[in-house]
Parts: C-alpha cells; sequence; structure tokens
C-alpha cells in the first residue's frame, strides 16, 4: 500500500517550526530585491531587525524570497551608530531606479545621531524610485528623507520620537504618527529596532499574498521566542504555551511533550486530563487540524529533528529519546517527513 500523499506535510504549528529542513523545490518566482540606503551613524539594531525578517525568511522558505543589497551614501562603506563601519554593495550614484535591475524595496536607515539635512543625490533617487512603483520605507528618522522628497505629502509616517518636532516644522504636509509604525500602499516607516522587524514582517505578509502570512508565523517561531508575554514572564515561549488554545488543550500538548520518550496513548492522555477520547479528538481537529496521534507523532520528529542535529548522540539513542520502538522504524518516519534519513540530514547540515 502506498503512503498518503500528505504525509509529508506537518500541521501548521509543526510547518512552522520544521520549514527550515523541509525537502527545497526548484524557485518559480524571482527574489524580491530589497535595497538599504545606510545613513551615516544608521541604527544598527533596527537594520539588523530588518535584514533578520529577510534572511529568516528565506530560511523557512523552499526557495529564496528576498535578495537585499546595501548601499552608501558618497562611498562603499558606511557608518552605524556603534562607530563600526561596514562595507556596503554599492553607493548612491549608480543605484538603478530603472529597468531590470531596478529594486522592488528601497529602505532608508536613520538613525539617532544621523544628520537630518537633505542629501540632493538621495532625494533624487528616491523620486526616480517612486515613479517605478518602488515600495518606500524608512527606520529610525530615515523618513526624513522622504519627507524631502515630497513622497509622504498628505500620508502618515512614524519616526523617532527626538524627531517628530523636527518633522512637524519642516514638513507640514507630513502627518507623524503616534504609532510606532506605518504601513500603507507602497510606503512603510518605523521608529526603532523594535518596530523595524514588525514594519518587515507586514510587509513580507503583504508582499507574498496567499503564503505571507505563513512565512510571518514561521519568522516569528524563530525570531521572537523570547519576547516576554504581557505579565513580563521571562519564560520561553513554546508550542504548547500558545495562548489562542483553550486551557485543556495547552494541558493535554503540555503531557505530550513532558513524555517524548515513552509517549502516551489517547486512551492516556483521556485518563491524565480527564476527558473523553471524543473530546480530545475534537479539540485537535478544531485548532491543529489533525489527529492526537499525527501530532504527537510530529511532535517527537521534530524532538528528534533537534537531538540529530545540535549534538552527537547516535541515530539509535535519539530513537529512544523520541520514543520510537527501533532506529529503523525512526529512519522511515524521518525521511516521510524530512525526504532525508537522519544519517544524510546530520551530514548535509555539516557540509
Amino acid at each position: 500500500m502506498s503512503e498518503p500523499k500528505d504525509k509529508r506535510k506537518f500541521c501548521t504549528p509543526m510547518q512552522e517550526t520544521n520549514s527550515p529542513f523541509l525537502p527545497t523545490e526548484e524557485a518559480t518566482h524571482k527574489p524580491i530585491r530589497v535595497g538599504f540606503v545606510l545613513l551615516e551613524h544608521f541604527s544598527m539594531m533596527a537594520f539588523t531587525a530588518a535584514v533578520d525578517a529577510l534572511v529568516t525568511a528565506n530560511l523557512v522558505s523552499p526557495t529564496p524570497l528576498f535578495r537585499f543589497t546595501t548601499y552608501g551614501i558618497d562611498s562603499r562603506t558606511a557608518k552605524s551608530d556603534l562607530g563600526i563601519s561596514i562595507s556596503t554593495n554599492g553607493w548612491l550614484e549608480p543605484l538603478q531606479t530603472e529597468g531590470d535591475d531596478r529594486l522592488d524595496i528601497l529602505i532608508v536607515c536613520g538613525g539617532f545621531r544621523c544628520a537630518l539635512s537633505e542629501h540632493p543625490l538621495l532625494t533624487a533617487k528616491l523620486k526616480a524610485a517612486a515613479r517605478q512603483k518602488t515600495i518606500l520605507g524608512a527606520l529610525w528618522n530615515g523618513a526624513v528623507a522622504l519627507a524631502y522628497a515630497g513622497l509622504l505629502d498628505g500620508r502618515e509616517c512614524a519616526l523617532h520620537p527626538d524627531n517628530h518636532a523636527f518633522m512637524n516644522e519642516r514638513f507640514a504636509k507630513v502627518k507623524v504618527s503616534k504609532r510606532v509604525l506605518v504601513v500603507e500602499n507602497d510606503r512603510a516607516t518605523s521608529a526603532g529596532p523594535s518596530s523595524a522587524l514588525e514594519m518587515m514582517l507586514l510587509l513580507i505578509k503583504g508582499i507574498q499574498e496567499i503564503q505571507g502570512k505563513n512565512t510571518v508565523r514561521a519568522i516569528r517561531e524563530i525570531l521572537s521566542c523570547d519576547q516576554a508575554a504581557e505579565n513580563r514572564d521571562t519564560e520561553l515561549v513554546q508550542i504548547t504555551d500558545d495562548p489562542s488554545f483553550p486551557d485543556i488543550l495547552r494541558t493535554l500538548l503540555q503531557i505530550m511533550s513532558a513524555n517524548i520518550e515513552e509517549p502516551l496513548s489517547v486512551d492516556e492522555l483521556s485518563s491524565f486530563a480527564e476527558i473523553s477520547r471524543r473530546r480530545i479528538e475534537r479539540l485537535f481537529q478544531t485548532h491543529l487540524d489533525t489527529s492526537p496521534s499525527r501530532f504527537y507523532l510530529e511532535l517527537r520528529i521534530t524532538h528528534a529533528r533537534r537531538l540529530l542535529l545540535q549534538g552527537q548522540d547516535s541515530i539509535a539513542s535519539i530513537a529512544v529519546a523520541s520514543g520510537f520502538v527501533s532506529s529503523t522504524h525512526f529512519s522511515h518516519c524521518f525521511k516521510d517527513y524530512f525526504g532525508l534519513s537522519p544519517s544524510q540530514a546530520r551530514q548535509q547540515r555539516s557540509d
């Protein structure tokens, strides 16, 4: 009997966790080209937060989604707010704003000590990019450059609070927002490092249309694991702690997570949680679109994948630690999901 066609497809939460390790497919679309203009004394934290979103989006996708380049103002170097100069891919003068080589997104990266005076060449490049319907963005006080180009007239924008007074005084047609980020149509602005990441996630979600939501969820799975909850709890948030799930489902997931090496049957879960087997099945189907046994298998496979790629234990030991009756059974299940045997996956990771 042949295996079901969706054998390798994890349920949504496990798909997000495992997506960087799943078999890749041939690219069907060209990567979206994103350019960052780094102003002198740009915020390194805001810039890296924005870039991290793009890099992680590529990591969690079967094919590269984005390609980014950096540009200095007058040279191929730019000094950050940390006093560290970094090499850029190019500089402003030869930046292409038309033709096949033009960027899809162009973002100006500002910082606390960035000068707020106009740079005529940057203004010209931004105007030219706008004529080509390029999405334009800004980090920290990079929105000031967009304002000089008249590209925020009649629009709302976000920028660092220290620069609100300057923007209000100098650009009467620009509406300075009290929000930390504003993403509307072909403009995106943010006020600092944290909002820079959120701004990029909104852009990714919008640009990718159908798949954008799943990509953003996968990025958050990786980059937001240490965000403090509203109650200032500093514990890491795991899939078993998803606050959107009913308490009883979270209890069941926590029981499963605590019993990886010796998996429990659905009847045993029913006994521990003091609810019927039928209710357990309905909970998993409603909130995870899968069965309890299928989810439990994926939880164990994910646990095994982490042990396999992050440690040096033998495959047999990992199989036992993940609740598999034999290394052969483990290898078959692993290959069903990841397209590689455990030994091949470990070798590929070390190459």
